[in-house]
């Protein structure tokens, strides 16, 4: 087992002292960097670059060849369970992804097998293995999946929504059926997560990037409640540490006491949260993840440094916070202004982490 050169990312989601807050940006691996546009030519398609171990890894690392950033995280997509369930994942371009099979009667429910990871889905986990050796030690990597009520809405619509239409009507029509649905999901992803930890990943996320799209208390019910399945059959330590989550609901901000109940480490929060609002309603239960707006990438640095300063200072002092943006990184961010952001981060955050 290599020894961590960089742990401070690690270190803050237990709310341990750092010397600075840590750094890293969901996509941070992605099409605004040429090198990243070049590897997935080469590789013909995105899918290919997910299930190649070596041009994953490179992929990966791209980033971090660039920036000081405090944490690589495995390239992959949410999407990968379902497909090894057998709907066919596939990427129209300009329209994002599709499946070549939809589920949308309990009788496509109850046929769906649960994956199992190693076997079907052993391309991420040859990746992850990849990463985590190539690595060496130079910071942590994360691992991460999709919630069950995200991964249900694109197997219900069959790709990307608006309205999730579909989804919410058989949610209302036939609970029961959703429900199946969404426990096959969080078993396969409670398998799927703990693969991943064993094959070398030392924290990982769940993304619930559509579940801000339900009524409260379909969120608690057919979201949030499906999450608790996952993180109380995750592996907690390993390799002589705690392996801590994130939960990261994008427009859970209504519900982030519940979410802080659930037992993770920390809570992703997009940038409709204030940082320093949502500390006070967590205290001390969760390290908080977020939350720059993606979109003030597009300013100059200067607007960009003031926002980081911004939002480290409404954090405040202390251990807790892991620096990010409130989503994904966008494709037409340009590269210096992403390297502007990170360094910020690093540069204004050291006088609250003093002491």
């Amino acid at each position: 087992m290599t020894a961590l050169k960089n742990d401070r990312f690690l270190r803050a989601l237990l709310k341990q002292p750092v010397d600075v807050t840590p750094v890293w940006m969901m996509r941070q691996a992605g099409r605004y960097l040429p090198e990243y546009r070049a590897s997935r030519a080469r590789a013909g398609g995105f899918m290919d670059l997910c299930m190649n171990a070596e041009m994953a890894c490179e992929v990966t690392l791209q980033p971090l060849e660039r920036y000081p950033l405090d944490a690589a995280i495995l390239f992959s997509d949410i999407l990968t369970i379902p497909d090894a369930m057998g709907l066919g994942l596939y990427f129209e371009t300009g329209e994002g992804p599709r499946f070549r099979k939809v589920v949308d009667t309990a009788e496509a429910i109850d046929a769906l097998p649960i994956p199992d990871p190693e076997k079907d889905l052993g391309y991420v986990m040859n990746a992850v293995r990849t990463i985590r050796k190539e690595l060496n030690g130079r910071v942590p990597l994360i691992g991460f999946a999709g919630s069950p009520w995200t991964l249900a809405t694109y197997m219900v619509e069959g790709g990307s929504s608006k309205d999730f239409r579909k989804s919410k009507a058989l949610l209302y029509d036939d609970p029961q059926a959703m429900h199946v649905l969404l426990d096959k999901l969080a078993q396969s992803v409670t398998s799927y997560l703990n693969a991943q930890i064993l094959a070398g990943a030392q924290a990982v996320q769940i993304f619930d990037s559509w579940g801000g799209s339900l009524s409260s208390a379909a969120y608690q019910e057919f979201s949030l409640a499906y999450m608790q399945k996952i993180v109380n059959g995750l592996i907690r330590e390993h390799e002589g540490r705690r392996v801590p989550v994130i939960l990261f609901t994008k427009g859970g901000g209504l519900w982030l006491e519940s979410m802080a109940d659930t037992g993770v480490e920390a809570l992703g929060i997009d940038w409709t949260c204030d940082m320093g609002v949502a500390r006070k309603r967590v205290g001390d239960k969760v390290a908080l993840q977020g939350n720059m707006d993606p979109t003030v990438l597009y300013a100059n640095p200067t607007a960009i440094e003031k926002e980081v300063g911004r939002i480290l200072e409404s954090y405040g002092s202390g251990p807790g916070h892991i620096f990010n943006l409130g989503h994904g990184i966008t494709p037409e961010v340009k590269p210096e202004n992403a390297g502007a952001f990170i360094n910020a981060v690093h540069d204004l955050s050291a006088k609250y982490h003093q002491g």
